[in-house]
């Protein structure tokens, strides 16, 4: 899944894509690097975001997706809002990745539910400007627990809103109101929240904890631009232990890695 921000501040590469013909192009270049899905958002969840109007996000997003799905890409718009995911699916996406579960708009899921579209329900406590205030698991069985408990209940809900198992992703939401440890005990975990038994979504690429692990001799953690190699890495582990998808900023060089891996195989 490759990532296509058409916003002015996300923490990785926001304002470069930042108007349709640029996002567009991005996105064409990303399928010809081998991304097998564009996920398109409007909306920074960088840890302290300002939310955008829903005229803006639908503005931002709504032509790209145009643009992009009569290319015959397959598009994802990445969105917690009802509004925007009905006119993103009119305008030719397949996949509603919702960062809140459905927790954020209390349409969302009736609405992906007459959609058709695949829906991505990731585990998520609160929005951007507060979500690190909640990044607290202290009851038995510590984050992975958490997670499995309460990504299930959105399972739950995402089900009985009337979407059924075979449109249903999940998503740990690695950086969603979780602290550095916090993500390498969910990958480490990974399996617990697989065996809730939906496909699995992960997104890693160019993450502060990554940028943590690679910190230089004075604690200083590598800029986002130094991480990419470290989050190819993961892409590795992670499909070896069998994800559904990997989200990431550089399709080019995580499509090499994995066509090493199943060189290999």
């Amino acid at each position: 899944m490759g990532v296509v921000n058409v916003t002015p501040d996300s923490f990785s590469d926001g304002g470069r894509w930042a108007d349709t013909p640029a996002a567009v192009a991005h996105g064409r270049h990303l399928v010809a690097d081998g991304a097998d899905v564009l996920d398109i958002g409007g909306e920074s969840t960088r840890p302290g975001a300002t939310r955008p109007l829903v005229a803006e996000e639908l503005a931002r997003v709504v032509p790209v997706i145009e643009a992009l799905a009569a290319d015959g890409a397959v598009v994802s718009v990445d969105t917690m809002r009802a509004e925007v995911a009905r006119a993103a699916v009119a305008a030719g996406a397949a996949v509603v990745n919702d960062v809140s579960g459905g927790l954020a708009d209390p349409a969302m899921l009736d609405v992906v539910a007459a959609s058709g579209a695949t829906y991505v329900a990731m585990h998520w406590r609160a929005h951007s400007d507060r979500m690190q205030d909640l990044a607290s698991y202290d009851g038995p069985g510590g984050v992975v627990t958490a997670v499995v408990e309460e990504l299930g209940e959105r399972a739950e809900a995402a089900r009985a809103a009337g979407i059924p198992a075979e449109r249903l992703v999940l998503d740990p939401g690695l950086g969603f109101a979780k602290r550095g440890e916090h993500n390498w005990d969910l990958l480490a975990g990974l399996d617990e929240v697989a065996a809730l038994g939906y496909p699995l979504l992960v997104g890693a690429s160019r993450k502060s904890f990554l940028g943590a692990l690679l910190a230089d001799a004075d604690g200083e953690p590598r800029p986002v631009d130094g991480r990419e190699v470290a989050g190819h890495a993961l892409t590795l582990v992670l499909a070896q232990r069998g994800v559904w998808g990997v989200r990431v900023h550089d399709v080019r060089g995580a499509r090499d890695v994995l066509r090493v891996w199943e060189r290999t195989r």
